[in-house]
């Protein structure tokens, strides 16, 4: 993709239930097999807000609106050369919690799960990039980002897959 200039637009979806977060086990790359939030591209003349609660009905069977913006941040993700591979612009949409209790994996999710933070530090290299950040964002009273987010860059390393955090 890194003939393709265009910033392509996202969202995750976030719900918290009791401390805990709907996160799905991701089918496809990028972060195939790792826990993360539902979530993925924004449909041409969809709302941002709309999109999240789409992506979270299709990835987990949760039917609900979408509440807000936690925060957004983008994603770039360079080939081994350094040439960009793809761009993405993501928004973290706060999800409501209507107690909605039909969750089941569909669409690009392997499987569905409630996870606390405990969870996420003590196995975090099962879980996405950046999500212990994001997750404790969303389970923040604030409920908004208190700080400024810095771009995340995917590189190739050696054995890993995991994301960088430059500074803006």
């Amino acid at each position: 993709m890194s003939d393709n200039m265009t910033i392509a637009g996202a969202v995750l979806s976030i719900v918290v239930r009791d401390g805990r977060m709907l996160l799905v086990c991701r089918r496809n790359p990028p972060d195939q097999g790792l826990w993360g939030f539902p979530g993925g591209r924004i449909e041409y003349g969809e709302s941002y807000l709309d999109a999240a609660a789409r992506e979270l009905r299709e990835e987990t069977g949760f039917v609900t609106h979408a509440e807000g913006t936690l925060t957004a941040f983008d994603l770039i993700d360079r080939d081994s050369t350094g040439h960009i591979r793809f761009h993405y612009l993501i928004v973290a949409v706060k999800c409501h919690d209507n107690g909605w209790t039909d969750i089941a994996a569909g669409d690009d999710a392997c499987d569905t799960g409630w996870f606390d933070l405990a969870q996420v530090c003590a196995s975090p290299a099962a879980f996405s990039p950046g999500l212990l950040e994001l997750g404790a964002l969303a389970l923040s009273p604030r409920g908004i980002a208190p700080w400024p987010v810095a771009a995340q860059v995917r590189t190739p390393a050696p054995h890993s897959s995991r994301t960088e955090s430059i500074p803006s």
